[in-house]
């Protein structure tokens, strides 16, 4: 289960950011995570749960924002947020794709005291 490894840096980060700003406390922690990234939000959140204790992020409460895939179509060039995990370009049917979003896992914001 790597949320776990995941969990322990997250909160690294967190304590860092915290002592870089002069906090004392981390209040809420809000993390994205595409559907693609391979990690698994509710195992994130209890490990989140788990590890915080005795940490600056002990309070925290932890926001998961849950991002979809975002591809552009080389064939007609048109960028679309997919509603189903179907590789293909829903005006052209092209596979032939990048991935703009919801492929990774972001640190996106940190509230502080």
């Amino acid at each position: 289960m790597h949320e776990y490894s995941i969990v322990q840096s997250l909160l690294d980060s967190c304590e860092e950011n915290a002592r870089a700003n002069s906090a004392t406390k981390v209040t809420k922690v809000t993390v994205k995570i595409g559907v693609m990234s391979g990690v698994e939000p509710e195992l994130l959140k209890t490990a989140f749960d788990t590890f915080k204790e005795k940490t600056m992020c002990e309070d925290a409460a932890f926001i998961l924002n849950i991002q979809p895939i975002v591809i552009k179509c080389h064939n007609c060039a048109k960028e679309t947020t997919l509603q189903k995990l179907e590789y293909c370009c829903p005006e052209c049917q092209s596979i032939e794709l990048d991935v703009i979003d919801g492929e990774d896992m972001y640190l996106m914001q940190l509230e502080l005291e």
